[in-house]
């Protein structure tokens, strides 16, 4: 079991809903990610692989319904331990459409949405440029006014106009407005993810985001087994933001 100790502080993670496995671009099978997480004490594990609009690596629509059939077959090996299936939704398009449709949500126990890079949407031609605007952006190390208002607008939209249980590593990948985003998941009940695999948000964008009244979720984003429950590098930012743990809703104090 993963806990992280600071001074009197100690704290253990309790469910991962954000892991990778081999139906999009993870190394490990979904029985391998459950494996990891007993042996971590979670009391819960999620498998959410990238949107089917990923050109590079997000699952195959008709894979969906076999991760299901796999979940199934594995509860009762695995009384012990919660298995859940989710979705890693990719967010681009100016009209809040995601890249499942809104029925497909039914297929999933949760949907989780972050931006991406490799994914062109609606408007192909605008998202690509979008994407080169962004990796110019984080390249250069600037935030560009005109491009973070998109982005922004963006995510925003997406919020709105679906049910989007965390908003993944918000702030990775371009200019984003934290603060506006942060009030927009408290009042659409989005809880707002620490990453521990990417360095999102950041210690100034989390402070940014506490000011809202935004619960937080910590997760692995895990693309192998050995990874799955680990939370050490995003509860860093945690401790260095000032931000209080109890707002993280899958932390435990021990």
């Amino acid at each position: 079991m993963e806990q992280h100790t600071n001074r009197k502080m100690k704290y253990r993670m309790l469910y991962d809903i954000h892991t990778h496995t081999t139906f999009s671009h993870g190394k490990g099978s979904i029985e391998d990610n459950v494996k990891a997480a007993i042996k971590k004490g979670l009391l819960t594990i999620g498998i959410s692989d990238h949107g089917p609009g990923h050109l590079t690596y997000g699952v195959k629509r008709k894979k969906i319904v076999q991760m299901r059939e796999e979940i199934e077959r594995l509860k009762p090996l695995y009384p012990q331990i919660e298995i859940i299936l989710g979705v890693e939704a990719n967010i681009i398009n100016p009209s809040g459409n995601l890249d499942i449709l809104k029925d497909e949500c039914n297929d999933f126990d949760y949907v989780l949405a972050g931006y991406h890079y490799g994914i062109l949407g609606e408007q192909p031609i605008r998202s690509l440029k979008t994407h080169i605007m962004n990796a110019w952006a984080v390249y250069k190390n600037k935030s560009y006014s005109a491009q973070k208002r998109f982005n922004t607008d963006l995510v925003i939209k997406a919020l709105y106009e679906n049910n989007i249980k965390v908003l993944t590593h918000p702030g990775d990948k371009g200019p984003f407005d934290l603060g506006a985003i942060a009030r927009v998941c408290a009042e659409t009940n989005t809880l707002m993810e620490i990453s521990n695999w990417h360095e999102a948000p950041k210690k100034e964008g989390l402070i940014e985001c506490a000011k809202a009244e935004v619960s937080f979720i910590i997760s692995s984003d895990a693309h192998s087994p050995e990874r799955v429950g680990t939370f050490e590098r995003g509860f860093k930012r945690v401790l260095e933001a000032g931000l209080d743990p109890a707002r993280i809703v899958n932390l435990e104090e021990i």
